[in-house]
């Protein structure tokens, strides 16, 4: 039986991987800070025998005894308005927080896999992004606190890799979107979801026509899990769905699934925002034989509906009980 820890393991993408590595057979310890994950995400897990929770900050100390085979470290704010909320306190995560579970991956000769992003291309000059692109991204501008730190955070690691022999991959998560995302998420498809159910006004920076590509987060956690189960290094490797979708396009689109009525406002672009993103997963599918499957609309349709009941309170109601004794 594999023991696997997964930091950041109670938020949104973290809380489904932990899902499958318990239906994979897995004893699997979740540790998260409760920064911006949540209880009520591991509901379903808290009572479960192979599952056990610590609560902990990355970017403090490691000093509990764990001794662990696989590590997937998920651990960081992951939206714009995380993330620039404490801009300091997300490079620490990133940096501080990626070397304490080197040291640990080091001390239990356990495989890691980091989660890295998209966002370490930057504002890409290169369309669509592979692997081997070195980003455009801007070292002081307002995003740089989480671009900058996974660029680090992805040195780090393979520095590691080379001189200490530590087994490692790096997964550049492309735009993830379903259920467990957070209302107040701040990424277009929780914003405009959230608004369209209420019949408000969808708010679009700029005039819609930046590009995006979302992968449903099932197919996002088979890529991670076929990475980390992947023989050898295979260098960092784009997850992400290659449908490229213009972000009024999705708006119009989740008005049109929830039946809104709602109209489009729309706000000046925020700084260093990029104009298209698309990752190019050749190598992926190359050396995973990995791709997504679930069609934008179906994914839409199943996040929509988790959202419709969080708003109706029926989640709410029952999960930060049951997690709320035990977490």
């Amino acid at each position: 039986m594999k023991r696997v820890l997964v930091t950041g393991g109670a938020g949104f993408l973290g809380s489904h991987l932990c899902d499958r590595l318990i239906a994979d057979g897995c004893r699997v310890l979740c540790m998260d800070s409760f920064e911006t994950g949540a209880a009520e995400n591991l509901a379903g897990l808290i009572d479960h025998g192979r599952f056990d929770f610590v609560q902990h900050d990355v970017a403090s100390p490691l000093e509990i005894d764990l001794r662990v085979d696989e590590i997937f470290h998920l651990a960081c704010p992951a939206s714009p308005p995380q993330y620039q909320r404490d801009p300091v306190r997300t490079i620490r995560t990133s940096v501080i927080g990626t070397m304490n579970v080197l040291e640990l991956a080091r001390r239990s000769r356990a495989r890691l896999l980091f989660s890295s992003t998209s966002e370490v291309y930057g504002d890409p000059q290169e369309h669509p992004q592979s692997e081997g692109y070195w980003g455009h991204v801007n070292p002081i501008g307002e995003r740089a606190c989480y671009d900058e730190g996974k660029r680090c955070a992805e040195a780090l690691v393979t520095s590691y890799s080379r001189q200490y022999g530590i087994d490692c991959r790096i997964a550049r998560v492309f735009n993830t979107y379903g259920p467990r995302m957070r209302e107040d998420d701040g990424r277009v498809v929780s914003n405009f979801a959230i608004q369209a159910l209420q019949d408000e006004p969808i708010t679009i920076y700029g005039d819609g026509s930046q590009t995006r590509s979302f992968c449903y987060v099932s197919d996002l956690v088979e890529g991670l899990i076929r990475l980390m189960r992947c023989p050898t290094d295979p260098g960092p490797v784009n997850l992400g769905n290659p449908f490229e979708v213009e972000v009024r396009a999705l708006a119009e689109l989740i008005v049109e699934l929830t039946g809104s009525r709602s109209s489009m406002v729309h706000r000046p672009l925020p700084g260093d925002d990029p104009a298209r993103r698309r990752p190019d997963i050749t190598w992926a599918r190359e050396v995973l034989g990995w791709q997504p499957t679930v069609d934008l609309s179906d994914g839409l349709a199943q996040t929509i509906a988790y959202f419709r009941g969080r708003l109706a309170g029926d989640l709410v109601a029952g999960q930060i009980r049951r997690a709320g004794a035990s977490v």
